[in-house]
């Protein structure tokens, strides 16, 4: 059987880890209700996973929408009855936000980031949360990355954004946890695979590193020389982590970070 069988996921953005992780909850049996602000790329994600046989809904939704979300929610309860996995896969775009050193980034673009995360995970984490403790069940998934736990130079306002995800997550869990719902955050490296990590890589690399000489590849092998496998997290292993935190398999997995950075937060 399928680890996330009967199960209902809402996914929460339509990028690369939005669709990766909608196609790996529904490849595991689970009935999927995508969002995301691009209906385009929502229906291309959709006709891919029911052309492989999965259950899926797409909506198109801004997750910094309080009233819209709740609206969504009350509409997969309507639908089927329940709601077992909520994981929010929003991204904030590099342009602006970082690479730039702290004494040059503005106070918008720094509270950009810390703004649009806290926010957005705040509203679909309660959305959820709200319905899972009347079902006595139920998991809020996030997904952090490394300067939430060490320092990185340009990482402007994501390193404190992806730090208070984490206590946000450890919040939940500690007030909805004897209701028997779960908070989960999966911490991993920058994963190449996707354009916004390429492209801010890409960014990085002209703002700092090729003035040093080295190429753009021996700048790739840097950075992952910072791991003790020598080698980034997949895209793969982080949907992996997801499908098992949100199975009954991971079910005493709660108010803490699933570390996925291959040593390099140890």
């Amino acid at each position: 059987m399928n680890k996330l069988t009967d199960k209902v996921a809402v996914v929460y953005g339509n990028g690369a880890i939005g669709a990766a992780i909608a196609r790996a909850f529904a490849d595991e049996g689970a009935k999927v209700f995508l969002t995301g602000l691009t209906l385009a790329k929502l229906k291309a994600i959709a006709d891919e996973i029911q052309f492989d046989g999965g259950d899926i809904e797409i909506a198109r939704l801004d997750a910094l929408d309080e009233q819209a979300v709740e609206k969504h929610m009350d509409d997969v309860i309507k639908k089927a009855g329940k709601v077992d996995i909520s994981f929010n896969a929003i991204g904030v775009s590099s342009k602006d936000a970082q690479h730039i050193p702290l004494t040059e980034l503005s106070v918008e673009n720094f509270f950009h980031p810390i703004s649009m995360y806290t926010k957005s995970h705040f509203i679909t984490a309660k959305a959820a949360a709200r319905r899972m403790i009347e079902q006595c069940d139920g998991v809020i998934v996030m997904h952090t990355a490394t300067p939430g736990r060490i320092s990185a130079p340009f990482a402007g306002g994501r390193a404190p954004a992806w730090a208070a995800m984490e206590s946000l997550c450890r919040s939940f869990s500690v007030e909805c946890g004897e209701h028997g719902v779960r908070a989960v955050c999966l911490l991993t490296t920058a994963i190449p695979e996707t354009p916004v990590i390429e492209e801010a890589f890409n960014e990085l690399y002209e703002a700092s590193a090729k003035a040093k000489g080295i190429t753009l590849e021996q700048f790739y092998v840097a950075i992952e020389s910072g791991t003790h496998r020598k080698q980034l997290t997949t895209l793969k292993e982080l949907t992996d982590a997801a499908i098992y935190v949100s199975s009954n398999e991971g079910a005493a997995i709660t108010g803490t970070i699933l570390n996925l950075t291959a040593g390099m937060v140890v």
